[in-house]
This record gives structure tokens, C-alpha cells and sequence, in this order.
């Protein structure tokens, strides 16, 4: 027969078993939680960043509502509405690039919208030992045929940045806002054939913020590149 101070010493060391490991299994419960949250708002904010940089892709200096970076295109070319529809400083505009950041902010679901943070600039080619500035922009095709028998030459390609900060490197080196670039950060237009690139952004709070080593505040970062497209 088993004793009865044996079935309590069973059950005491059950109750100290079960008193260990069920803090470590709600830690590793919780952690695993937020890391799924993590993953799928991360997930959304590369969405975002995409359809951004698709919207501005389809929408360039050829289209009706052009959305346009700090540069005007330089001529050859027809451009209906350069600076005026879709900008980063229009002072009627409650965010920069209106359009944009409707067609980007749309994606980000579960998420608020309003925290969404969405920022661009464009990029392009110019020929070598140049440099854009004042009225010359890096809007000239990757290589360019000189004519007169010199044959084809390629043409040096300019990163745009944003707030300084090339994007496309340097992604964690970057804040978390509105309006972050200025003129100096386009080297060109949105020209077809240059190069839009998107940053958007999202600091997010996770649950239990400041407890099980969970951070009190995680930054969302996402970038998107793609060229410029010509619209009849």
C-alpha cells in the first residue's frame, strides 16, 4: 500500500514542478506571440512600401496626376501637371504624396493607418564627369548613343536619398516620419526610365511592452525600388 505522507510529498513536488515550468512556458507563450505579430505587421509594411512604389511607378511625369519627387522633368516631353498633383510639399496637402500614401496606407492592415509613414525619391543616370544640380537633372537613359559614329556610352547612375541617407544601404540608419526629404535628396525627376524608390515606416508597441525583455517600441522598415513607366 502506498503511504499517504508518500502520495502528499507527490503531489508537493508536482505543485514545485508545475511552479517552475509555468512561467517559462507563458514567457516562451507570450514570446512566440509577439514574434508572430512581429513577422505579420512587418509583412504589411513591406506591402505598403510596394504599392506606394507601384503607384508612383504608374503615375509618372506622363500621366495626368503625375506623382512627382522635388524635380521637375527636363524637356524633351509633355508633362501636364509637373509639382502640382501628387508631391512631397504641397502646403494644402495634409501628408506629402497624398495619392501615394492613400494607395499605400491601404495595405497596411491591422495597422493604423495614420502611423504609417510613407516617404520616396528618385534616381537616374548622367553622363560621366557631371553632376545633377541646379537645372541638371540625372534624367538621361542608362546608355546613351552619341551619334557621329561614337557608339554607345553608358551613363553614370545617381542613389537618391532619403534625409541623407541612402535607403537602399543604410534602411536602419533612417527615422520614422513625415516629410523626410528635401530638394537635395532627388539627383532626378520621375522621369520614365528613372528610378522611384519608397520608404515606409511604422513604430509599433508590442503587447507587454517593457515586460519578458519585449522592447517598449519597435521600428518597421521597408523599401521598395522599381523603375518609372511611361503612360499614354
Amino acid at each position: 500500500m502506498i503511504r499517504r505522507g508518500s502520495r502528499e510529498r507527490t503531489r508537493a513536488q508536482a505543485l514545485v514542478e508545475f511552479a517552475l515550468v509555468f512561467p517559462l512556458a507563458v514567457i516562451v507563450l507570450f514570446g512566440v506571440i509577439v514574434l508572430g505579430l512581429y513577422v505579420f505587421y512587418q509583412q504589411q509594411i513591406t506591402n505598403v512600401a510596394r504599392e506606394s512604389a507601384r503607384w508612383a511607378v504608374i503615375h509618372s511625369s506622363t500621366s495626368l496626376c503625375p506623382t512627382v519627387g522635388w524635380r521637375d522633368p527636363q524637356p524633351p516631353g509633355v508633362y501636364p501637371n509637373p509639382n502640382t498633383c501628387d508631391g512631397p510639399n504641397n502646403p494644402s496637402d495634409s501628408v506629402p504624396w497624398p495619392y501615394m500614401s492613400a494607395q499605400g496606407r491601404n495595405n497596411a492592415w491591422a495597422l493604423n493607418a495614420s502611423k504609417v509613414y510613407i516617404n520616396a525619391c528618385w534616381s537616374g543616370f548622367i553622363r560621366p564627369g557631371t553632376a545633377p544640380g541646379g537645372s541638371t537633372n540625372a534624367d538621361y537613359p542608362a546608355v546613351e548613343d552619341l551619334g557621329l559614329g561614337a557608339g554607345t556610352v553608358p551613363n553614370d547612375f545617381v542613389q537618391c536619398t532619403i534625409g541623407g541617407i541612402d535607403p537602399t544601404t543604410n534602411e536602419s540608419s533612417l527615422g520614422c516620419q513625415l516629410r523626410m526629404t528635401t530638394a537635395a535628396d532627388d539627383p532626378a525627376s520621375n522621369r520614365p526610365d528613372n528610378q522611384v524608390t519608397v520608404y515606409a515606416c511604422f513604430q509599433w508597441t508590442p503587447p507587454l511592452a517593457g515586460l519578458l525583455m519585449i522592447p517598449s517600441q519597435v521600428t518597421m522598415r521597408a523599401t521598395i525600388t522599381e523603375i518609372v513607366q511611361r503612360q499614354q
